[in-house]
């Protein structure tokens, strides 16, 4: 029986515990994630894992990566927040994301806005429809695992804005009051598309309007492929005016720094 209790039997406890797979970790490499699902190519891959409920992950992602979210079991909340991986003063402006382009409510063809007004990603494909672009991560649990992330970055508390929630919906009442709608059920997708090469954090905590006292939350899937950025013939360029401006002001950006 091996003891911990010298620093050989610590050694061989630690070394003992190599090819151990939980549910919720990475795969390493991402292309050995079993079972991918339709539209994923293992090939492609750079990231692969389940975050489960009360959990944070993070990663720097190429300009063109396809992520891929997942309500696994239906009642994920994935608090999303995005920053040029280049530059990370510039970071998402969910104010901006919902003023400039007149819309409230998440959902294809939405392009999330930086500061900058630039896009730092767009919903390119939405299978829920539950989300949620005014509340963010107000409670202590979402701040706490988006400091640790953020932190992985060099990023400190002041560098956390107001997030992005994915799969649980909050809808505007006429009197301006928010009202919860949860989830759309298990096994519901958002595919968002990287403009620009982006840190992203994820909190996956219940959402701060959700009533139940218990903070229900299940896992969440990440997926991300290398894929292609957007184009002036993606819809996502035409789908606003104003949308097709920041994406003129990404262009700009990129041909100046010569990634483009």
């Amino acid at each position: 029986m091996s003891t911990t209790s010298t620093t050989y039997g610590a050694r061989d406890h630690a070394r003992a515990q190599a090819g151990t797979v939980t549910e919720a970790m990475p795969a390493i490499p991402a292309s050995t994630w079993p079972d991918p699902p339709p539209g994923i190519d293992p090939a492609k891959l750079t990231w692969a894992e389940t975050v489960a409920g009360g959990g944070y992950t993070h990663k720097v992602l190429a300009r063109g990566t396809e992520l891929r979210l997942t309500d696994v079991e239906g009642d994920a909340c994935a608090h999303v927040l995005l920053y040029n991986a280049d530059q990370p003063w510039e970071r998402l402006n969910v104010a901006d994301t919902v003023k400039v382009q007149w819309n409230a409510y998440l959902g294809e063809a939405i392009a999330l806005l930086s500061d900058q007004a630039r896009v730092l990603a767009t919903v390119v494909t939405d299978e829920s429809g539950k989300h949620d672009a005014l509340c963010g991560t107000s409670t202590v649990d979402g701040l706490r695992l988006f400091t640790l992330a953020a932190a992985k970055h060099g990023l400190t508390p002041r560098d956390i804005p107001p997030s992005l929630s994915f799969f649980q919906g909050v809808h505007v009442e006429t009197d301006g009051g928010l009202t919860f709608t949860g989830s759309a059920g298990p096994g519901k997708s958002v595919v968002l598309r990287t403009e620009l090469p982006v840190i992203v954090l994820i909190a996956n905590v219940a959402h701060p309007l959700d009533p139940r006292p218990d903070h229900t939350v299940t896992p969440l899937r990440v997926l991300a492929q290398r894929s292609a950025p957007s184009t002036p013939d993606s819809p996502e360029w035409t789908a606003s005016p104003e949308a097709q401006r920041a994406f003129e002001n990404t262009a700009d950006y990129l041909t100046a720094r010569g990634l483009a």
